[in-house]
C-alpha cells in the first residue's frame, strides 16, 4: 500500500515538493553560512518524495548547536513550510480520497520545523 501511496503522492504534488525543497537547498548552499540549512532542505527534500511508510523520529544526538539551527530555521523558513503543509493538508481534508495525503502533510510539519532534530524514517 505505501507504494501505491507514494506512486500516487509523486504524481500529485509530491514530486514538485521535493524539487522546491533541492531547489531551495541548492540556493541556499550558495553562502557559506547557508550550507547547513540548505543540506537540511535538501535532505527534506529527499524525505518528502516518499512519505508514505515512514515515521517522524527525533535525532538521537541533540545539541545546542542544532538547537540554534532550528530557532533560526523556524524564524526565517520554517514557519512558511509548516503553514504551507498545514494549507495543503486542510485542502486535502475536503475529500475523502484526500485524507491519507492530508495525513502525510501533517506528518511533515515537525520536519518542516525542526529539521535539524527531527527527520523522516
Amino acid at each position: 500500500m505505501s507504494f501505491l501511496g507514494n506512486l500516487i503522492w509523486l504524481i500529485f504534488g509530491g514530486l514538485i515538493t521535493s524539487l522546491a525543497y533541492v531547489l531551495g537547498g541548492i540556493i541556499l548552499c550558495v553562502t557559506i553560512v547557508g550550507i547547513p540549512f540548505g543540506l537540511q532542505s535538501i535532505n527534506m527534500g529527499v524525505a518528502v518524495l516518499a512519505p508514505f511508510g515512514k515515521e517522524v523520529v527525533a535525532s538521537s544526538h541533540q545539541s545546542s548547536l542544532k538547537i540554534l539551527f532550528d530557532v533560526i530555521w523556524i524564524l526565517v523558513f520554517g514557519w512558511e513550510i509548516a503553514i504551507a503543509h498545514l494549507t495543503s493538508a486542510a485542502i486535502l481534508a475536503i475529500t475523502i480520497v484526500g485524507l491519507p495525503f492530508a495525513k502525510q502533510h501533517l506528518k511533515l510539519i515537525p520536519v518542516a520545523l525542526f529539521p535539524f532534530n527531527q527527520h523522516l524514517e
